[in-house]
């Protein structure tokens, strides 16, 4: 008998990868990489302003007005932590830190795109009674 997918082309959204396969959700799981990187309120629209181009945490507290800059520092640093975003510190007066998106950070544009396309074709959520 031959393997199942012999012949078979694959599905969309379905890769050809034993990781696809598991059982249950592994840390090791490129989804589960994806999803960890944009983990938490308001990482994408960090994101989104850093696909605009570099930006210091005044600019970005400036144009996302209701982030708290605790929460912004968290997402900051978690982006630097995870490989997404650069931050580089200028010697100036007053120092000014510049945070910008790594070649693999800049990949994340067409991921934020999808899940925009996705959500925008799904209808509202219903109000709860």
């Amino acid at each position: 008998m031959t393997h199942q997918t012999v012949g078979h082309p694959p599905r969309p959204g379905l890769p050809d990868d034993p990781l696809a396969s598991v059982g249950e959700p592994t840390p090791s799981c490129p989804v589960e990489v994806t999803l960890a990187a944009l983990r938490g309120r308001w990482t994408t629209l960090v994101i989104r302003e850093l696909l605009r181009g570099d930006r210091t945490f005044s600019e970005l507290r400036q144009a996302l007005p209701a982030l708290s800059d605790k929460v912004l520092s968290d997402r900051l640093a978690h982006l630097v932590q995870v490989g997404v975003l650069d931050r580089r510190r200028q010697a100036d007066w007053p120092p000014r830190t510049h945070y910008g998106l790594t070649p693999h950070g800049r990949r994340l544009g067409p991921v934020l795109q999808a899940l925009w396309d996705w959500g925008a074709q799904q209808p509202p959520p219903a109000s709860e009674p």
